[in-house]
């Protein structure tokens, strides 16, 4: 699904050069659940930054279904994103004054579905997250871990073929964070990709493969049988369904 081949990418600062990836060599496959590991300057947002197309890489090659993505417009990325790539952020990025309901809906909003379509479509994106009894609250209204469900819904409600996570349980505490990850196995299970970064060695045990960088190179890249979020359901956290029965109308 995706490919990148020796992608490297700098920022200069005045006549200072700063290369930050250094030949990324990187497949994801439809499906893989992938953990991104690295100290602080590793090049983890960098990549992920390429990967979302919210940054151009310098030389290399990324190619999505085939498809080379270099040197888009801005109106190009936007539309790519929209269309296969969704993100959840640590500090949730939900609009205060909006419901849950609301928020979800937002991403169908810009694409033009009609309201009472997009608003039933969110009903069913939140109660996938098992927040269903939470669609007329405000983000203040809801815990931590009822934010980041709420920003996971509506980051899936435009069926992306990827999901991007930057440190999705960063803000969290334990027992939420596993809570967050569930819901995350579950989207990975019915067929989307998702890549989060992370430093916590026990969320990356969650995940399927774990990559390390190291000053903007892959220093390893290592398969392993990941580790349930928990060894029976969480009360009030559905799982996604298959992919089919999800399709917009």
């Amino acid at each position: 699904m995706i490919r990148l081949r020796g992608i490297h990418k700098s920022y200069w600062m005045g006549a200072n050069r700063l290369h930050v990836l250094r030949g990324i060599d990187l497949a994801i496959a439809p499906g893989e659940f992938i953990s991104i590991m690295g100290a602080s300057g590793s090049g983890k947002s960098t990549l992920m930054n390429v990967l979302g197309l919210l940054d151009n890489y310098d030389e290399g090659e990324y190619r999505f279904d085939g498809e080379l993505l270099k040197d888009l417009s801005e109106t190009r990325a936007a539309r790519v994103r929209g269309e296969r790539i969704g993100f959840v952020f640590q500090s949730f990025h939900l609009i205060p004054f909006k419901t849950a309901l609301e928020n979800v809906a937002l991403p169908l909003y810009y694409r033009k579905v009609p309201r009472r379509q997009r608003l039933r479509l969110a009903a069913e994106y939140l109660d996938k997250v098992g927040l269903s009894d939470r669609a007329t609250h405000l983000p203040r209204e809801l815990s931590g871990g009822q934010q980041q469900r709420v920003a996971i819904a509506r980051a899936l409600i435009s069926q992306p073929r990827i999901l991007l996570a930057d440190e999705p349980t960063g803000a969290l505490d334990s027992q939420t964070s596993r809570e967050v990850m569930a819901v995350l196995q579950g989207v990975q299970d019915e067929g989307v990709a998702v890549v989060i970064v992370t430093h916590e060695h026990d969320i990356a045990e969650m995940t399927d493969r774990v990559v390390h960088l190291v000053d903007g190179e892959i220093e390893s890249d290592r398969r392993q049988e990941r580790r349930a979020a928990f060894d029976v359901p969480v009360p009030g956290t559905q799982l996604p369904p298959p992919r089919e029965a999800t399709a917009l109308p």
